[in-house]
């Protein structure tokens, strides 16, 4: 398979909301930040990008925008966060064909194109930005990014937050990683330059395309095969992993300690916009969800699908409502059988 890369792989189609993209990137005083998203994911994205700025008040970005297709509202709703902030935005659509390379790899397996999205975004904006900082769509800032845009990445290919130990002794063992260090990939300050003349994107697509099924995080451990011993890892308060589910599992209803941290990060199957969990952590989301271009679509009041039917019966019954979540056991099961 061949996987030579195209450095500009998108089908032409910005918004033009944003700033001219031809400016010279190493005179660009902006900071860039990524996101890859779909048309469920725009709401929290208005949110990470309003505590972004809300946060850092003073320094200008330029917010991309990965996307396959793109609902007409939710390009309304960026041009209304482009004029009320002042912040510059492009939106990448991004043509599927692209990828017609992997068919027969995405035929077999449960992956879908979307995990091809954030390793295309260096080779999209070479040109346009030295660095840029990927973030995941259900990270909230909660303080000041000036630290991590300061640093000095010239020598780096990729920053990273090494993942918690437990899964980092599984996953170095089931990659037979080199070096004993794993990374969560929802947050990589990239190094436009160095990304490319490292071919890190291919060698990802690579390991996509053989390992298949091996990749219990399909590519996030691609990402970590390809960077094995050549990412540099900083602290864990630039990607605080925070698992709801650990908290409602012990009928914890407040926030834990944060320490730190300034991008909290809600990995896992439970998010803070979803009020039927009953979480502080919706509190935090409302903050800034509130501020966005997206304040008028409602948190999620109830379970979506049969997975959440099932964890909200459970977390009920840690609570003691076993009538209630006896209900929903049963809601989960016909959801199930249909």
């Amino acid at each position: 398979m061949n996987l030579n890369m195209n450095p500009k792989p998108l089908s032409a189609t910005p918004l033009n909301i944003a700033a001219d993209a031809s400016v010279d990137a190493s005179a660009d005083t902006s900071f860039h930040i990524a996101f890859c998203v779909d048309n469920h994911y725009f709401r929290s994205m208005g949110a990470t990008i309003m505590s972004i700025i809300d946060n850092n008040p003073g320094q200008r970005f330029t917010f991309h925008v990965f996307a396959f297709v793109v609902s007409d509202q939710h390009r309304e709703r960026l041009l209304q966060l482009r004029k009320l902030q002042d912040v510059a935005i492009e939106l990448h659509i991004i043509d599927p064909a692209f990828f017609e390379k992997f068919s027969d790899f995405l035929k077999f397996s449960y992956y879908s194109l979307s995990i091809f999205l954030r390793l295309i975004i260096p080779s999209t904006l070479q040109g346009v930005t030295q660095k840029v900082l990927y973030l995941d769509a259900d990270i909230l800032c909660v303080g000041s990014l000036a630290e991590l845009i300061d640093i000095d990445i010239s020598t780096d290919i990729a920053l990273v937050v090494p993942d918690a130990p437990a899964t980092t002794l599984r996953r170095c063992a089931a990659l037979k990683l080199k070096h004993p260090r794993y990374f969560n990939s929802g947050v990589m300050l990239i190094h436009v330059e160095n990304w490319i003349s490292a071919r890190i994107t291919e060698e990802s697509m690579q390991a996509l395309s053989t390992l298949g099924k091996k990749l219990r995080f399909s590519d996030q451990d691609a990402l970590n095969i390809a960077l094995d011993g050549r990412a540099r890892f900083i602290d864990g308060k630039w990607n605080y992993i925070y698992d709801l589910i650990h908290d409602l599992d012990r009928n914890i209803t407040s926030m834990r300690a944060l320490d730190d941290a300034v991008l909290i990060h809600f990995a896992g199957a439970v998010k803070p916009w979803t009020d039927w969990t009953g979480h502080a952590s919706r509190n935090l989301f409302v903050k800034y969800h509130a501020r966005s271009a997206w304040s008028d679509m409602a948190l999620d009041a109830a379970p979506r699908n049969s997975r959440e039917m099932r964890m909200l019966s459970r977390f009920l019954m840690k609570r003691g409502e076993l009538l209630e979540s006896a209900r929903w056991y049963l809601r989960y099961l016909k959801a199930r059988s249909r």
